[in-house]
């Protein structure tokens, strides 16, 4: 699937169909592409997907964490003018979408997180002591996925190059600790958002049991498992995501 982004201000962002605004948050090593199933399938569906890019490596380093996305989406949701939209976030994505959600819960319809940060996880910033090591950097990036094979070239290349580049090493460490400092436990809840949990059961980033407290700290909050899967469950299992995502949201007609 070809990416046709369009850049508006200072956000770049792809969209793609008509209807109910579905907003696809990244992850800290996730590009668009990690979506296209997403894209593709719910664009025909009645939804508006918009995927903008997180500007993760051109903030200020004291605006490099998960408050300051979460402003950032914010401001992108404002700006194109949406009105109670479904938030889908992997790992960071998902962080930032229950920051967001908790700051201004008028504006979000229902959330759906996968392998999101929050509460626990293994973190990619850390670890990379060899990451002139292109073996090394290639196994971290195969350990993310149930099936090694989901890391293709093109993706090992891209985590090798960003941990190789001193800005973004430096930047992906402190998103790695706001992460951590910014942990959800607390405000969880609270929030009443209705919200699909939708984990892979082979995680090792994010395991299986912080998707078991994301569900019970969650008041309005149900929780779906894909087996033989990792921490992107979007892109290991495609139509497996897609189903359970579309019966949750006809369900709760969304």
């Amino acid at each position: 699937m070809t990416h046709q982004l369009t850049t508006e201000g200072k956000y770049t962002y792809l969209e793609v169909g008509k209807g109910t605004p579905l907003l696809v948050l990244h992850g800290l090593m996730g590009g668009l592409s990690n979506f296209d199933s997403v894209t593709e399938h719910f664009s025909q569906k009645g939804y508006k997907v918009i995927v903008p890019i997180l500007p993760l490596y051109t903030k200020s380093l004291l605006k490099t964490n998960v408050k300051a996305f979460s402003k950032y989406v914010y401001e992108f949701i404002q700006f194109k003018k949406l009105d109670q939209v479904i938030l889908l976030g992997n790992s960071l994505g998902g962080h930032i979408g229950l920051y967001l959600t908790k700051l201004h819960p008028e504006c979000v319809k229902a959330l759906i997180i996968t392998g999101s940060s929050g509460l626990y996880e293994s973190a990619m910033g850390s670890g990379y002591t060899k990451r002139g090591d292109y073996e090394v950097i290639k196994k971290k990036a195969q350990d993310v996925f149930y099936d090694p094979a989901i890391a293709t070239k093109e993706i090992v290349d891209e985590v090798y190059e960003t941990v190789n580049d001193r800005n973004k090493l430096i930047k992906t460490l402190a998103i790695a600790k706001s992460a951590i400092r910014h942990n959800m436990a607390k405000e969880l809840p609270k929030m009443t958002t209705e919200t699909c949990i939708i984990w892979g059961e082979n995680d090792i980033v994010t395991p299986p049991e912080v998707a078991e407290e994301f569900h019970s700290l969650l008041p309005n909050s149900e929780l779906f498992w894909i087996d033989k899967c990792g921490h992107a469950a979007m892109m290991e299992h495609p139509e497996e995501f897609n189903q359970i995502l579309d019966s949750w949201l006809t369900k709760h007609k969304l």
